[in-house]
This record gives structure tokens, C-alpha cells and sequence, in this order.
């Protein structure tokens, strides 16, 4: 199952101003430098937990319906099911009424009886999710421990830019940044 990013996070989990005061930077000359280490931060958290921290908009992308009619996300937290639509032979599209799925956030799981969704005319890519993932639209509705694992990245980040030119691996969790994230890892087999 392929994950497709249709709308990302209008947010992030800290603002600029946050984020200079932890660094203890008090220009503006990196504000900039400062808001995309943020952001990529925040995806290498989400990359690392398989969390979005913020509401997003995921597209899934199936070639058919699983058997038992449980359909295991390899992403979370799942908030609510916004789409669907299956492709017949020809490639054509045709809705299926998001009501029909029951998005269970606990198991992070998307059911339906398998016996009530039409079945996608073609082989490949047959079937689209559109799915609403995050723990909400503020950065205080995301865990404090994630939030955190965010920050450390970006003051690891912000003090070791000038390794980054010369090879060094910066690219290394800072420590402790792990074991913030592993209690909120989804593990896929």
C-alpha cells in the first residue's frame, strides 16, 4: 500500500520565536534557516514514529480490498475517513460513501465488510483512501515527548550546521531524541 501526501500540516509543532528562544538566538538573521530545520525536523519525527503530529491529508492507494475487511494504516493517528473511491477496467472512478468505513483510531484501522465494497476493475491501484491523519490542527495537541524530540533535532541541527559541509554525521539522532520517539513508533511487519 502506497501513502501519497495531498495536504500537508498548516502548522508546526513550534514556531520560529519558540525555537530561538531554546537555541538562545537572538537575531533574525536565521529565521529562515530556523523554520526549515523545523520543518524538517517535524518529518524526520513523522518519518521515525510513523505519526503525523499535525493534521495532514493522506492519500492510500490499494490494489484491492484485504480479506477480512481491515485495512492496517502503517501511519497514525488515523482521525477520520474523507474519500474513497475505487477504478473500474477502463480507469474511471467511482465514489464509495466514506460512510460506509469505520475508522477505528484505537487500532488504527480502517474497517468495512469486504462482501459491501465493490471490487476495483483494475489490477493495479484499484482502490484510493483519502484519509485525515494527526494528533490536531495546534502544536499543543501533540505529545510533549514528540514535540520535544522535534526541538532536540533542531538545536542539533542549528549547532552542527557547519559538520554538515564537511561529512561529519550530523545526520544521527542527538541522544535521548530515540527513546522520545519509540513509545509513539508504529511497527509494521
Amino acid at each position: 500500500m502506497s501513502a501519497i501526501l495531498l495536504i500537508p500540516p498548516s502548522a508546526e509543532p513550534w514556531s520560529v520565536a519558540e525555537a530561538k528562544a531554546f537555541l538562545r538566538v537572538e537575531h533574525g538573521d536565521d529565521d529562515a534557516i530556523i523554520a526549515s530545520l523545523i520543518a524538517a525536523a517535524r518529518a524526520q519525527v513523522e518519518a521515525l514514529s510513523r505519526r503525523a503530529l499535525l493534521t495532514q491529508r493522506w492519500r492510500f492507494v490499494r490494489d484491492a480490498w484485504p480479506v477480512d475487511g481491515r485495512l492496517s494504516l502503517r501511519m497514525g493517528p488515523l482521525r477520520s475517513v474523507i474519500a474513497a473511491r475505487v477504478f473500474d477496467a477502463a480507469g474511471n472512478a467511482h465514489s464509495i460513501d466514506a460512510a460506509s468505513f469505520v475508522a477505528d483510531a484505537a487500532a488504527n484501522v480502517i474497517a468495512s465488510p469486504s462482501w459491501a465494497l465493490p471490487l476495483p476493475g483494475r489490477g493495479t491501484a484499484g482502490i484510493e483512501l483519502d484519509v485525515e491523519l494527526g494528533y490536531g490542527a495546534n502544536a499543543a495537541d501533540v505529545p510533549d515527548g514528540l514535540r520535544h524530540a522535534v526541538r532536540m533535532l533542531v538545536a542539533h541541527w542549528y549547532e552542527n550546521r557547519g559538520l554538515a559541509a564537511l561529512g561529519a554525521g550530523v545526520a544521527v539522532l542527538p541522544a535521548g531524541a530515540d527513546a522520545l520517539i519509540a513509545p509513539y513508533r508504529v511497527l509494521s511487519l
